[in-house]
């Protein structure tokens, strides 16, 4: 457990979860263990949704609204995991990461055209997708480290960096796509990826000074001392990479899986999204 100060126990009871972060325990309110961690996790919900009402807006295959739901409700149980520090809702959060990385990991997978799943290999793939997630979730309820939960989610990150690299430059599929979108989907997934990273290394940095930063936190006072929750930042640049990963992964498989002529991508500030060149007959658009 990373040494802070604060109460062990609150509303919620005492600390059951098997990690600790080096935001003040139960500082402000008995009802909230950690006020930073927990309220950055509004904005990461609020891309999510942001996402999924993109998704519904353009029309798109109900994949990629599933896809921003899942992240939405990774930040929903990130949320009451810090507000509570109870291991139920640890579970809440780390389960639900794997399960939204695995999903994102098999809609790169299934490359054919179109987006039915009544292809054996759709089934086959949807099957192994979930024996793999009930199987990681029993093996964690057993084995109970943090560490094999945060491997695993970044093995299935790799994995799908690579796959999304073997799609644009390598595959049959993307002869068919235009230099020029290949690019604007490089840049989007090179965001993400170095948000996730840029994430990381705040989140870690604040593990290992947590002595000495807190100490810093504790003479700057509140409210600075809010915004220098280093697994907060996780949060914010974990919201902004998995709105770029998704968006990059959604573009790059309607143009892998449909004419790549009905999309585009666009921006709204620093938002890349996927958008439609023309609106289609909705009894058309099928998953």
């Amino acid at each position: 457990m990373l040494p802070h100060s604060g109460s062990s126990s609150g509303h919620w009871g005492p600390v059951t979860a098997t990690l600790d972060w080096c935001e003040a325990n139960y500082q402000f309110s008995r009802y909230v263990a950690e006020i930073s961690n927990t309220f950055s996790n509004v904005f990461f919900i609020g891309i999510s949704l942001y996402g999924a009402h993109l998704s519904t807006k353009e029309s798109l295959p109900a994949r990629y609204l599933v896809g921003f739901a899942g992240c939405a409700l990774v930040g929903l149980g990130s949320f009451f995991f810090h507000a509570t520090l109870l291991y139920e809702a640890q579970l809440a959060d780390e389960l639900p990461m794997i399960y939204v990385a695995s999903f994102l990991l098999a809609m790169l997978l299934e490359s054919e055209p179109g987006f039915g799943l009544k292809s054996t290999y759709s089934k086959l793939l949807i099957m192994a997708t979930v024996i793999f997630d009930i199987s990681f979730t029993a093996s964690y309820l057993m084995y109970r480290n943090p560490v094999y939960h945060q491997c695993v989610f970044a093995t299935l990150m790799v994995i799908t960096l690579l796959r999304s690299v073997y799609l644009l430059l390598w595959s049959e599929a993307s002869r068919t796509i235009p230099d020029k979108r290949k690019t604007a989907i490089i840049e989007v997934l090179r965001t993400g990826a170095f948000s996730f990273l840029i994430g990381f290394l705040i989140w870690n940095l604040d593990n290992i000074f947590c002595v000495s930063w807190t100490r810093v936190k504790e003479a700057v006072g509140w409210p600075t001392a809010f915004f220098m929750e280093g697994h907060a930042w996780w949060h914010i640049f974990t919201g902004l990479g998995t709105f770029y990963l998704n968006q990059s992964v959604t573009m790059l498989m309607l143009s892998v899986k449909d004419d790549h002529h009905k999309y585009r991508m666009s921006y709204w500030l620093c938002l890349p999204l996927v958008v439609r060149t023309s609106k289609p007959d909705k009894a058309k658009v099928k998953e």
